[in-house]
């Protein structure tokens, strides 16, 4: 069976979700039974005469659910007191008077290629993905736990994906790569212990526009033990390593026998037959989600180079050690491969797996995990993919971005292993290619790396400044569900990070 990602919900017409469109290999691809009107207007104070306008054809998001330490990675601090500077060191950068980790030795020898922000800020000390990556000023904790609350605002991609879509037009067809795509499962699918977190959806523009996301295949090659008040959970951890047999494909979580490959779509009677059947059963209540993901069902039934680009056998062995045989490396390597074939906008997450509190988020345990697991994975994929880009001649039109929802407190807590908190008030954000500037660091921490001294940001800018580069006027207006002009985020652009 192919289905769309979820359980069985009934709406208010009568239909479930499962009706709306049998075809979730597709990954979120379900009908939206509402959304915009269109792009309106703009507001005043366009963007495009900044520099770096539109340099990016395209967009690689890394985004660290959890959220890293500032300290432990692109802002350690080693004149602080032990509590506070913690248990490793920190080294020269190819950048100079720019340290980092000293268990960040790959990054270090490419921060040249990007741009550090260390005084990021923001006032919600939560796991707010949907605050960090929409434009939504203002999100309670009750919406960030439920994803399909109506007042959300659409996640950046999926933004990216609805104005892209509405500049081609009906003449320009559905687009031979999915622009708006998530790895490398459905977000926070794969963990037990809290409820499902909102951000990466379609939000007002509708179920249509939540990123297609894949899922994986493969094994892990190493185990560990999680703990969650009274839960316990000791399996494979595949962002410590996966086989190299391990692939992503196109495909539904919703429960078993919900898989598809990619290459299963060729059976086109068995897929066709579905979306006829879901177009008759909707044809009366107007949806405007089929009709678009029907034509990107066949659009995606042609695509060999679509296909292909989920075949990780047509890289060298050196390419995807250079990524990291991690469920982290290998799907970033998705990604370079699915914007080398036309892809606009995908998204890598680092998500929890197995048991929530997990990821980034490292309350306790937090330098076991760091040395053994975090940083080693971040510091290959993230080095891997820069130099890749750049030896591939790629780096200067792909828009590189190491983003997370907060930071973590300065003071380390006594618990086992050491422990961080969450910390919103100053963290880092690293961008790279696409129109950023190489070498350059933005703002500047206090001394143990609590509040900014020089020049705060916020989450909002760099989404600003991530539309900018994407060739999208941030001040872009669309209607939201009651039709009312909004723009796609009340920031600037910072200016510092344009080459």
């Amino acid at each position: 069976m192919i289905r769309v990602l979820g359980g069985r919900k009934q709406l208010c017409d009568g239909l479930t979700r499962r009706d709306l469109l049998q075809v979730g290999s597709l990954g979120m691809l379900g009908a939206a039974l509402g959304g915009s009107g269109g792009v309106l207007a703009r507001e005043a104070g366009s963007t495009s005469s900044l520099p770096g306008f539109g340099q990016a054809k395209s967009c690689i998001m890394l985004f660290m659910y959890g959220s890293p330490s500032q300290i432990e990675t692109f802002d350690p601090k080693p004149d602080a007191p032990v509590a506070i500077r913690g248990e490793f060191g920190h080294i020269p950068s190819s950048v100079p008077g720019l340290d980092v980790c000293e268990r960040l030795p790959h990054l270090a020898q490419v921060m040249d290629k990007v741009t550090v922000l260390r005084s990021v800020s923001h006032l919600y000390p939560v796991h707010g993905v949907a605050y960090a990556t929409t434009g939504n000023p203002v999100i309670p904790l009750a919406m960030e736990l439920n994803p399909r609350d109506p007042a959300h605002w659409p996640y950046i991609g999926s933004v990216v994906d609805y104005v892209d879509g509405q500049r081609a037009g009906s003449s320009g067809g559905p687009p031979a790569v999915p622009r708006n795509m998530a790895l490398p499962f459905a977000f926070s699918s794969q963990r037990i212990g809290e409820v499902a977190r909102a951000g990466p959806y379609g939000g007002f523009l509708g179920q249509a526009y939540d990123p297609i996301y894949t899922e994986f295949v493969g094994k892990g090659t190493t185990k560990a033990s999680k703990t969650l008040a009274k839960l316990t959970w000791d399996d494979f951890e595949l962002y410590r390593g996966v086989t190299p047999e391990s692939r992503f494909q196109l495909g539904a979580s919703g429960g078993p026998g919900a898989t598809v490959t990619v290459d299963q779509l060729d059976r086109r009677r068995s897929l066709l037959q579905q979306l006829e059947e879901a177009h008759r059963k909707i044809d009366s209540s107007g949806g405007p989600g089929v009709d678009r993901n029907r034509a990107m069902a066949y659009q995606l039934l042609q695509s060999a180079k679509f296909r292909q680009a989920f075949d990780l056998d047509l890289e060298t062995f050196d390419t995807r050690a250079l990524y990291g045989m991690t469920l982290f490396g290998q799907a970033t390597l998705t990604a370079r491969r699915l914007v080398e074939v036309g892809g606009r906008f995908v998204t890598v997450f680092w998500d929890e797996y197995g048991l929530a509190g997990t990821g980034w988020d490292t309350h306790w345990d937090h330098f076991p995990r760091m040395k053994d697991e975090l940083l080693p994975g971040l510091d290959r994929t993230l080095s891997g993919l820069l130099l890749d880009l750049d030896r591939r001649g790629t780096l200067d039109e792909t828009l590189v971005v190491l983003l997370s929802e907060h930071g973590r407190t300065p003071q380390i807590g006594n618990v086992q292993g050491g422990g961080r908190d969450h910390w919103s008030r100053c963290y880092s954000v690293v961008m790279a290619g696409g129109g950023v500037g190489r070498g350059r660091v933005v703002g500047k921490s206090d001394k143990i790396g609590s509040d900014p001294l020089e020049r705060r940001v916020s989450p909002k800018d760099i989404l600003a400044t991530i539309y900018h580069l994407l060739g999208i006027d941030p001040a872009t207006m669309i209607a939201d569900r009651l039709g009312r002009p909004i723009p796609l985020v009340h920031a600037d652009v910072i200016p510092e990070v344009l080459a």
